[in-house]
Order: C-alpha cells, then sequence, then structure tokens
C-alpha cells in the first residue's frame, strides 16, 4: 500500500503552481475591472487545484495501465510501480475530479451563470482525455492545446467573468501568458520524457517535433509569457512587474537550450512552476494596481 508520501508525490506538487497562476493573473484582471471578489476567487482557485491534482491521478492511471510509465524519471507513479493499485489511484482522480465539480457548482450558484457548468464539465472532459480513452489526445501531440486552452484562456478569463461579469482585454493578453507558461510546463515534462515515449509510441509534441526544436519552442512560450505581460502595460502599467522574472526565465531558456536531459530537467520543471506563480502573483498585482 502506497504511503501518505508516496500519495503526496504521485499527486505531482510541482505542477500545482501553474494551476493557481491563472486564478491570481483573473483576480488581477477583475481588480482592474472594479469587481474582484475574494470568496469567488477561492472558490476558482479550489476548481483549479482539485482539477490539476485530479489530471495528474488521471495520468497516472491511464499511463500505468498501458505501461508507458514503466521507467520513468520524476514524480512517483503509483499505478506503474505497484504501490497502488489502478483502480484506487482511479478513484483518487474521480474523487478530486468531484471536488473540483462541488465547487465549481458553488461558484456558478453565487454567479447564476448556468452556462458556465458546461465550461467546467469540458475542463474535467479535457482533463481525463489528455491520457484517458482509446485514444488520448496527448498521445497524440495535442496535450499542449489543451493545457493552453483550459489551464490558460478558460481558467484565466473565467476567473474573472465569475468576479465582474465582464472581461476587459487584460484578461484575455494575461491569459494567452498563463497559456503559455502552463505549455513550457508541459514542455519541460515531455522533453525529460522524450527517450521513453518514443519507445512506449507516445507521440508528445515534444516527440514529433524532436528535441531542438522542442527545445525552442520551450524558451519561446516563455519568452512569449512575459511580451503578453509587458502589453497589459498598456492599460494597467505596473504590469510590468512581470519583467522581474526576466533573470530566472532567461536561466531556464539556456539550462533547456544547453541540452539537459533526464533528472537535470527536474529542477526545470520545479523552477518553470515557480515562475508560472510569481507571474500570476506579479501580473495580478499589475493590474490590480
Amino acid at each position: 500500500m502506497a504511503t501518505t508520501r508516496e500519495w503526496v508525490s504521485g499527486a505531482r506538487p510541482r505542477t500545482l503552481p501553474a494551476a493557481v497562476a491563472p486564478v491570481l493573473v483573473g483576480t488581477g484582471a477583475a481588480a482592474f475591472a472594479d469587481g474582484a471578489h475574494l470568496g469567488r476567487a477561492l472558490l476558482a482557485a479550489g476548481v483549479a487545484l482539485a482539477l490539476q491534482v485530479g489530471v495528474n491521478f488521471a495520468n497516472d492511471y491511464s499511463d500505468g495501465v498501458r505501461g508507458t510509465d514503466l521507467d520513468r524519471l520524476g514524480p512517483m507513479r503509483l499505478t506503474a510501480t505497484g504501490a497502488a493499485r489502478p483502480k484506487q489511484v482511479l478513484g483518487a482522480a474521480l474523487g478530486w475530479f468531484g471536488l473540483a465539480a462541488v465547487l465549481g457548482l458553488v461558484l456558478v450558484a453565487l454567479t447564476g451563470l448556468w452556462w458556465l457548468l458546461a465550461v467546467g464539465a469540458a475542463a474535467i472532459a479535457a482533463a481525463w482525455f489528455y491520457t484517458g480513452g482509446r485514444k488520448p489526445y496527448g498521445y497524440l501531440g495535442l496535450g499542449e492545446v489543451g493545457v493552453f486552452v483550459f489551464f490558460g484562456l478558460v481558467a484565466t478569463v473565467g476567473t474573472t467573468y465569475t468576479q465582474a461579469l465582464v472581461v476587459p482585454w487584460p484578461a484575455w493578453v494575461g491569459a494567452v501568458g498563463v497559456g503559455l507558461l502552463a505549455c513550457a510546463l508541459l514542455m519541460a515534462n515531455n522533453l525529460r520524457d522524450v527517450p521513453m515515449d518514443s519507445l512506449a509510441g507516445k507521440r508528445t509534441l515534444a516527440v514529433r517535433l524532436g528535441e531542438r526544436r522542442a527545445r525552442r519552442l520551450f524558451g519561446l512560450e516563455l519568452l512569449g509569457a512575459l511580451v503578453a505581460g509587458a502589453v497589459c502595460a498598456i492599460a494597467a502599467p505596473w504590469s510590468l512587474l512581470v519583467l522581474l522574472l526576466a533573470l530566472p526565465v532567461t536561466l531556464l531558456g539556456l539550462t533547456v537550450l544547453a541540452g539537459a536531459r533526464g533528472r537535470l530537467l527536474i529542477p526545470v520543471l520545479a523552477g518553470t512552476g515557480l515562475v508560472s506563480l510569481g507571474y500570476g502573483v506579479l501580473l495580478g498585482i499589475g493590474l490590480a494596481l
């Protein structure tokens, strides 16, 4: 039976800052529109975090039963290692998805925007079918599309709309920046796993592009996020605070472009997650001010 420490590792905590970032930016954009609401922001954060943990356990289960997680670096693989039974990991995934649904239902009830239930259902479906189902889109190189849409655009703009009931244009631009950072986090993860994914037939975007182009794309995603934050300064000058991340972004980009592989990419994953969190804090503050 898996220990508490193994379950925590299996939840992949390094990915959680990326779940909080869109809520921070979205709340900052709501403040920009004079509509910020702390309670709704906390509910949105709960939904985002529950979805992130849920998709992490769902990936553990789906990749584990497919046999693509037999020899992996990085966080604990509960299913593949046999530390937990597949049904237990599946139950954990469904439990976290259920929590996200309940919190989302409360948020929708508070706003009266019942059509958002369809958006929430689509987000849960996207989380499951990333590696689940007969033809998971993550195995086709489309993972970045799902991440950009749901952990970037939907999460950020949805947070703003459920508070302010309007979406000013900086919310959309900030959402693009958040989505690019989420894609960079996924790219770093997939770069680490390119050798095993190639053997297992998992055709992630990193596998399809090849390492050289995937590394360049990682750098462009980081740079694009900074540019998006700077563009927001047209309406909210304090958004230039995101440029404080230029140094860590440069260091992460150079590390990947220099050819870091395997375990050397694990700190890059952690660093990208922290940059995502910093981006959310700085851009959120910049928009609010």
